[in-house]
């Protein structure tokens, strides 16, 4: 049976005057007439059988229908577009990797690393990722994840346990009693983690104190913005300690306790089920566990 799908040139005429509800706005966008516009538009109105528009003195209006497939048409040609530009960026021969990957993590440890992988010979791209997602919506090969190595119709492999360390800004210690003790920093604000609620009450416990006021303080989505919080002095953030290497070594950021402790997450490589022997994806997680064995060696 034919496929009943409209052209591509009407969806982008659909597309642009919806994100502009106007004709002429999505003629300049696209560099046709308004009577162009117009045409595909009313060829796609005509084919769907429904309006997409309603046509006022003023200009036009998203219908109620029209407006739910405006999203869906976006997402669609959102993806088209990225479809395109991935095989055009392989078209050279250069092997790729679509990468999920959790934002900090893939800024603050992957990317200074990247290099040192077979450079020039294998395209990596990275797709921040929070979450676990079913592989077989997306496009990815292989994901890198905190968590604790449970991804149902995955393999998963360990890259690097997670050290906590706390650290705050040189002008928050000198509000702290000296010696600097954990009863000390446990009156200052305490920076939470949305994705971590429990991680300071583990690390207190780990130092053999029980401090009740534990799960206060302001809550952050990412690491990334707990340490940025942590070097404006609003508080004390509780942090992986590969993520502060640089904020530590040039004193923007100080440990004022000593104590380390390991989180109950790991990062982990993980490919689905059935492409654990694919001989890049293979190597590439061969050499995510090497460089993060040196790493720790150190």
């Amino acid at each position: 049976m034919k496929r009943r799908i409209p052209s591509t040139a009407a969806l982008t005429a659909f597309d642009a005057s919806a994100r502009h509800e106007s004709f002429t706005r999505a003629a300049e966008e696209l560099a046709l007439t308004q009577s162009a516009v117009c045409r595909q538009v009313a060829g796609l109105e005509t084919m769907l059988g429904v309006k997409l528009f309603r046509r006022t003195r003023r200009g036009v209006k998203l219908t109620d229908e029209g407006r739910g497939y405006a999203d869906r048409v976006a997402e669609r040609l959102d993806a088209l577009e990225r479809d395109a530009l991935e095989l055009m960026a392989g078209a050279g021969g250069t092997p790729v990797i679509e990468l999920a990957v959790v934002p900090t993590f893939g800024t603050r440890w992957l990317l200074p690393r990247l290099p040192q992988f077979m450079p020039g010979a294998v395209q990596i791209n990275l797709h921040t990722r929070t979450r676990p997602f079913l592989f077989d919506d997306t496009h990815f090969d292989a994901a890198i994840y905190a968590g604790d190595g449970h991804w149902p119709g995955c393999i998963t492999r360990k890259v690097l346990a997670e050290r906590l360390i706390a650290v705050c800004s040189p002008t928050l210690t000198a509000t702290m009693p000296a010696p600097h003790t954990l009863a000390a920093l446990a009156r200052l604000p305490l920076l939470q983690q949305t994705t971590r609620p429990h991680a300071w009450r583990r690390w207190f416990e780990a130092g053999g104190l029980a401090c009740d006021g534990d799960l206060r303080g302001p809550r952050y989505e990412q690491f990334s913005m707990s340490v940025q919080a942590a070097m404006l002095g609003l508080g004390v953030a509780l942090v992986p300690d590969f993520m502060v290497e640089e904020e530590l070594a040039q004193g923007r950021l100080l440990q004022p306790i000593p104590q380390a402790h390991d989180s109950d997450r790991a990062y982990y490589f993980v490919v689905p089920e059935g492409r654990e022997h694919d001989p890049l994806l293979a190597r590439f997680g061969d050499w995510l566990a090497r460089t993060a064995a040196e790493q720790q060696r150190c």
